[in-house]
Parts: C-alpha cells; sequence; structure tokens
C-alpha cells in the first residue's frame, strides 16, 4: 500500500472538505459549527464535524468524528489535518483533541492553524502517548521480576 507522508498535503483541497463537514455539524445550542478533515497515509481523506447535546458535556468535538470515521474506515495514520470554524477559518483544536490528533496521527502529523501549518510537536508539546504507557509496562514488568528474585533469594537464606 502506498503512503503519502512525503507528498505536500493539498490543504485547499483538506479545508474545502472540512468547510463541507460543517453544513452537517449539529449545533443547536451554541450555533457554532466546526468542521474537520485529515489526510490519511494511504491517501484517503475523513472528515468530522461536531455534534452538539443538550447536556453539554457529551457534545463530540468534530476531531472525534473524524477520528470515528478513521478507524471505521481502515484505519491508518493521520498525515494533515485542516480544522475549520462556519466561516471556513482556521480552528485550534481543543486540548482534548489535539491528544485524538496526537494518539492517530503522532508528531509528524501536520496541522493548520490561526498561525499556519505546524507539526504536532507544535501544536501538543511534550505530548502523553502510547510510549509513556508502554515505558511503565515494560518497567513494571522489570521490577516484578526483580522482586521475583528477590524473594527466592530471601527465602534461599
Amino acid at each position: 500500500m502506498s503512503r503519502v507522508t512525503d507528498v505536500e498535503p493539498d490543504w485547499e483541497a483538506l479545508t474545502a472538505e472540512a468547510v463541507e463537514a460543517t453544513r452537517h455539524a449539529y449545533v443547536p445550542y451554541s450555533h457554532f459549527p466546526v468542521g474537520v478533515a485529515g489526510l490519511v497515509d494511504d491517501g484517503r481523506v475523513v472528515s468530522g464535524c461536531n455534534v452538539e447535546n443538550a447536556a453539554y458535556g457529551v457534545t463530540l468535538c468534530a476531531e472525534c468524528g473524524l477520528v470515528s470515521d478513521l478507524v471505521r474506515s481502515g484505519g491508518g495514520r493521520l498525515v494533515a489535518v485542516s480544522c475549520v470554524n462556519g466561516l471556513g477559518e482556521p480552528l485550534m483544536p481543543c486540548g482534548r483533541c489535539r491528544q485524538l490528533l496526537w494518539e492517530h496521527g503522532g508528531a509528524e502529523c501536520l496541522l493548520l492553524t490561526p498561525q499556519g501549518v505546524l507539526p504536532m510537536t507544535e501544536v501538543l508539546p511534550q505530548a502523553f502517548g502510547p510510549q509513556d504507557l508502554q515505558h511503565v509496562a515494560e518497567s513494571a514488568q522489570g521490577s516484578a521480576g526483580e522482586s521475583v528474585d528477590r524473594s527466592a533469594d530471601a527465602a534461599g537464606q
């Protein structure tokens, strides 16, 4: 399968797809539609829109829909993402959504922001990710092995 990680994203087309996604947003409370579109490493484009709820805490950001579309349509890694408001202007995703984009795009994923195109390392510096979980799990396994060895030594004395 061909990967597009070395290809410059078509930001105009990606933003147009994000603008299209805003037209499907469900925003009866804030009246603030958000659309997002992402280029996947296999060339697909995935998108999402925000979906509000009367119980505000369960409102879904557009990036949640994007990640759901990514996983539903075959997975892969996000290469470039454009998130816009109802006027088509670039938006900076909220913190929760930056974490979602990091999880599914990683450090090299590019994001069109109000300040221009930035890599995720600048959008979410010192990000928490799968490597942090792996590090602790590996350390715990090593510690568990040491505990067993120490117990055996103590039992033998």
